[in-house]
């Protein structure tokens, strides 16, 4: 054998195994950002004139319906996230939620592509769009929710 089809040959062993462990990527993802943003949210809960307040000081419209939305946003789309159920679509608000971040409280630290990555909440946003996209993983209420009802949907009608 070459040492072409020798490379080969282990590129596809070390792949085989790392397809077999892909759930793990996603569950991380997950629990990384649930425990930044369940806290997060909470927090923001139990501090709604403050957050609104500093929603004022940003000439965000309507502060304090804002301040709530952003707050209920991230605690119970966390909850989501952690669970993993109805990922694709909780992800959607929080990551709207990041970019708002970004170009309200962020926008006058932006100089370049660098910066702009330096930030939290841009890794965040990026985040919550990789699992909008690719969904919340095989550890995931999604993922039981799913194959019950292929199991389901699969058995013979009875008449």
């Amino acid at each position: 054998m070459s040492a072409l089809g020798n490379i080969r040959t282990f590129v596809e062993g070390v792949t085989s195994r790392l397809d077999k462990i892909a759930w793990v990527g996603p569950l991380l993802g997950r629990l990384t950002l649930a425990g930044v943003f369940i806290p997060s949210g909470w927090g923001k809960l139990n501090g709604l004139s403050k957050l609104a307040s500093y929603f004022e000081e940003l000439h965000i419209p309507a502060p304090h319906f804002n301040a709530l939305l952003v707050a209920s946003t991230e605690f119970l789309g966390g909850i989501l996230v952690l669970v993993g159920f109805a990922t694709r679509f909780a992800s959607l608000p929080l990551a709207f939620t990041m970019l708002i971040a970004i170009l309200t409280a962020k926008r006058s630290q932006i100089d370049g592509f660098t910066s702009l990555a330096a930030f939290d909440e841009f890794a965040y946003l990026t985040m919550f769009l990789w699992l909008a996209v690719a969904g919340a993983g095989r550890a995931s209420l999604d993922h039981l929710i799913v194959r019950k009802s292929d199991s389901t949907s699969a058995a013979p009608v009875r008449s």
